[in-house]
């Protein structure tokens, strides 16, 4: 147990952080380029660039721990400033990634950059020589700077946590890296000589601390490849499946050979809403209608846009009738928004295809539009001697 105490503290265990930190700075280098690459988003060049200040400073770490050389107090003083300046462009880019770039932020960093310069430069005003004390590896003079991440992290916390969507990551992270100031205060000003278990701590928790940055940033990406993969299978407006989605899943469950039916609305008189309300009002509509359809169909199957005013349900759970569905969403239409569905339905027999299966839900929608609206037919019911003619679909295009 020792011996593994001993790896972790002293030289070696400096070395070994800053190589840790280092490694994890690359992986997400390369991660940020490739971004970057694909999105275009200038917040991944603020985090290549703070990842490159982080790699300099532990770079310098290990160079100081490898040679057991102590460091001159301006050699401290810059690390630190690296460090700081480093905290609050990562703070920002992560800010960015889920914020747009706008000259507020610009000015909010800007502002934050010069405390870094101001601290330097009161210093020398109060003490020139603060700098040209003999080398140590416990440089008092760094404190001012040390106290101003404390700030930030409370400041960060206070105006850029709300607007980040993985709160609790980036607080732990915030709340993490204040731990590691204070500590940091703590060996340099309150102990003459830092424990093992100081040490210890001061070594390893940087290592967590950048090891959370990563999950921030590798959950952004993943976030983002969901969103672009949701934005390929659904439509802009009412966030339903879209055409090409909802044929691929019902031919799924088609060839399973499991029962499935399919809903088939229409919006009744939409293009005298559009023509008389305006596009914007027959949106809201159609959304509204997109809506309940989804509410309906919650766990017992998917809707989807098929293309104007035209919604479609896909009913999989074998014990739902889709007669009563179908009449739920008519009437819920009729009785919350302002216009009327014309719905039809069909149900998988033997030998049907998907777009066959969809034809005939479309078939009998047809079969309401033209006998009164507002109103749901059964495919099933067009099937006898009396049924209409079958209406010429548009379905059979892409």
């Amino acid at each position: 147990m020792s011996t593994l105490a001993n790896f972790f503290t002293g030289t070696i265990g400096q070395a070994f952080s800053s190589s840790c930190i280092i490694y994890i700075m690359f992986i997400m280098i390369l991660l940020s380029i490739r971004m970057y690459r694909k999105q275009g988003k200038k917040a991944y060049l603020y985090l290549i660039f703070g990842f490159l200040l982080i790699m300099t400073y532990q770079g310098l770490n290990i160079h100081f721990s490898i040679n057991e050389v102590l460091r001159a107090p301006k050699i401290s003083y810059f690390v630190e400033i690296l460090q700081t300046l480093s905290f609050i462009i990562l703070n920002l880019a992560i800010y960015q990634l889920y914020n747009r770039n706008s000259r507020r932020t610009v000015i909010y960093c800007c502002l934050l950059i010069m405390g870094i310069l101001v601290l330097p430069t009161v210093q020398l005003l109060v003490d020139p020589l603060f700098l040209s004390g003999p080398p140590t590896d416990h440089f008092t003079g760094i404190w001012p700077l040390q106290t101003y991440n404390l700030v930030l992290c409370i400041l960060f916390g206070l105006t850029l946590g709300r607007r980040i969507r993985q709160q609790l990551k980036y607080y732990s992270s915030l709340v993490l890296y204040g731990i590691i100031l204070a500590l940091n205060l703590m060996g340099t000003h309150l102990l003459t000589k830092p424990s093992a278990f100081l040490e210890l701590t001061l070594n390893l928790l940087p290592i967590v601390y950048y090891t959370l940055l990563y999950f921030i940033l590798f959950d952004r990406v993943v976030e983002l490849l969901q969103s672009v993969y949701r934005s390929s299978i659904t439509d802009g407006l009412t966030s339903l499946y879209n055409r090409r989605y909802f044929n691929k899943v019902a031919s799924h469950y088609i060839h399973e050979n499991l029962r499935v039916s399919v809903i088939f609305s229409d919006i009744d008189n939409f293009k005298k809403l559009n023509d008389t309300e305006g596009h914007h009002r027959a949106d809201g509509v159609l959304k509204q209608v997109a809506n309940i359809m989804t509410e309906e169909l919650e766990g017992i199957g998917i809707t989807g846009r098929y293309g104007g005013e035209e919604l479609v349900a896909l009913v999989v759970d074998k014990d739902a009738k889709v007669e009563e569905v179908a009449e739920t969403i008519r009437r819920r239409v009729a009785s919350e928004s302002i216009v009327t569905i014309s719905v039809g339905h069909s149900t998988l027999r033997k030998g049907v295809t998907t777009e066959e299966l969809v034809k005939q839900a479309d078939q009998a929608m047809y079969h309401s539009k033209t006998t009164g609206k507002n109103k749901v037919t059964a495919y099933a019911d067009l099937l006898g001697p009396a049924s209409k003619p079958e209406r010429k679909t548009r379905l059979g295009s892409a």
